[in-house]
């Protein structure tokens, strides 16, 4: 990078005098409402009004089992120079430079290595062009034009066929076979490796990531091709994001404000109401962890938030309530972690196994600090309930005085309340969150609506396995299906998502290889009595 002239700068302190450049300050991060005042996150100290003037000027937290809302990356703009799509004929050129051709097998550890020019000019051909269609014409040219060469492939194989038919010695047979693993591998992800090799060039490619999946999700960019590029992108970035480059680091209030405010950034459904309680989130009964990469140190990839109490919580309520952050805990109280967050916030890292180890890595730090902790739960958010259920009621209202989820004396309660035998009347205050304002009405819905969480987590399946996200990832990782909670989250959002009810997954370490073994295997789920319970009075009341 070229160094810029340095020009004099007039310095309001000293009258308008042109001084010499100073370095420029630090960066400003964004104002974080406080008591009616808009305060600087990194100014310290601050003095604010009210119950904030008592908590000291740090940011922010994270809560909430999620699904990363759409964020841009990279598609958002880097830079002031841009490229619009006028610029498309160089893009063909730039990726013939950028994308180093496979050389041919026999020459393969003679070749040399692509320039470190070439990728750094990618970097910013990238960065240049203007969001939308110009990247997702970018990407698709790559995904297309740079795979992998079919007719290379095929010669491969046919020579493996021909090894083995003739039983040549293995070693014969074992080449040939690395040789087409060698021409199985598409061009671009040698464009991968050399930018993964760049400083900076791992956060560039998550963020790609991050754009070529968005552009999947709009369908700006689609095809076979681009769905395999996804998919070979994601493994090299598994590989590079295993355990042994992850450090594990606990978030205080005494952490790096950087590093608060990407954690507060990366919340969406325990939003942080003010500094007092973010400051009880990562205080006093309360543990935060995240993993960051060596190659990108003190940057937030996974984040874990934890209770520390003395059984299992029923209500997100009780643990992110409106309470003084307390400066002191008492160990002796402490028996039971509950992990009641765990958020990505890398968009280009979906799909690559890291809240598995943060689970794993934070058990461990917690049974180190913590010798008495003998209970690990989650308490976890039903994402989707809500939509499964409005959706069986679509389908069940469209034949009038057809009931299939509800006993025949609770939908004439449920209809005389409602004043409406279809069900559309309870389709609608169940979209508007509006049942919840009828103690009547809640009551009636309190025994259905629990066995009908109960069949969603235990018996709605996706391929075998549970239908809901947030079931099938403690599933996969050995928990139990413990507990489900009524009205565990009554904000509008639990309301809306879940109807209010939240679950308990609980991790006995001792069966948890078991039990992941057993649901991978054999789709099996193993659940407590109470979840037990209910999914047999689903079936005997309800005729799906």
């Amino acid at each position: 990078m070229r160094d810029q002239p340095v020009t004099p700068a007039r310095h309001p302190q000293h009258g308008g005098r042109h001084t010499p450049h100073t370095p420029p300050a630090p960066p400003r991060f964004p104002h974080f409402p406080l008591a009616g005042r808009a305060v600087s996150l990194c100014s310290r100290p601050i003095i604010a009004r009210g119950a904030a003037r008592r908590a000291a000027a740090r940011p922010a937290a994270l809560c909430g089992m999620r699904r990363l809302r759409p964020r841009p990356l990279l598609w958002a703009a880097r830079g002031p120079r841009r490229l619009s799509s006028g610029a498309a004929p160089g893009m063909e050129e730039l990726l013939r430079r950028s994308v180093p051709p496979l050389p041919p097998y026999e020459t393969k550890e003679k070749a040399p290595p692509p320039a470190e020019l070439r990728g750094a000019e990618f970097v910013r051909f990238y960065r240049a062009l203007q969001p939308g269609p110009p990247r997702a014409e970018l990407l698709s040219r790559l995904a297309r034009d740079f795979g992998v060469e079919h007719g290379r492939v095929a010669e491969a194989a046919a020579k493996v066929l021909q090894a083995r038919e003739q039983r040549r010695e293995p070693g014969a047979l074992l080449q040939a076979e690395d040789r087409l693993r060698y021409y199985l591998s598409p061009q671009y992800r040698g464009l991968f490796q050399q930018l993964g090799r760049l400083e900076g060039g791992l956060r560039f490619l998550v963020e790609l990531r991050a754009d070529l999946m968005e552009g999947l999700a709009s369908k700006a960019v689609d095809g076979p091709h681009v769905k395999e590029m996804n998919g070979v992108l994601k493994n090299m970035l598994s590989e590079w994001f295993c355990t042994g480059f992850l450090n594990l680091e606990r978030v205080t209030w005494q952490s790096p404000c950087e590093v608060l405010q990407k954690i507060s950034d990366s919340e969406a459904v325990h939003p942080v109401r003010n500094w007092v309680d973010m400051k009880r989130r990562v205080g006093a009964y309360r543990r935060c962890y995240f993993f960051s990469h060596c190659a990108i140190p003190g940057e937030p990839l996974i984040v874990l938030h934890v209770a520390l109490t003395s059984d299992i919580s029923s209500s997100i309520q009780a643990i992110v309530k409106e309470v003084p952050p307390l400066e002191t805990e008492d160990t002796d109280k402490i028996t039971t972690a509950i992990f009641y967050s765990i958020s990505l916030t890398q968009q280009g890292l979906q799909g690559v196994e890291l809240g598995t180890h943060l689970i794993k890595r934070v058990v461990k730090e917690l049974q180190k600090e913590l010798p008495q902790i003998e209970t690990f739960s989650t308490l976890s958010p039903i994402p989707g309930f809500t939509k499964w259920l409005v959706g069986l009621l679509s389908s069940q209202t469209k034949e009038k005085g057809r009931n299939e989820l509800f006993t025949e004396s609770e939908w004439q309660e449920i209809s005389e309340i409602t004043g409406d035998p279809t069900g559309n009347t309870l389709k609608k205050l169940l979209n508007t969150n509006e049942w919840v304002r009828s103690e009547k009405l809640s009551e009636v819905l309190h025994s259905p609506l629990m066995r009908l969480c109960a069949w969603y987590l235990y018996g709605e399946k996706h391929r075998g396995y549970a239908l809901n996200p947030v079931a099938n990832f403690h599933l996969q990782n050995g928990s139990v299906l413990w507990r489900i909670n009524w009205m565990g989250d009554t904000s509008p959002r639990g309301i809306g998502a879940s109807c209010g009810m939240m679950v308990n997954y609980r991790y006995f370490l001792e069966e948890t290889a078991s039990n992941s073994a057993l649901y991978l295997g054999s789709k099996q789920v193993r659940a407590s009595e109470q979840v037990l319970a209910l999914v047999a009075q689903f079936q005997q009341n309800s005729k799906l």
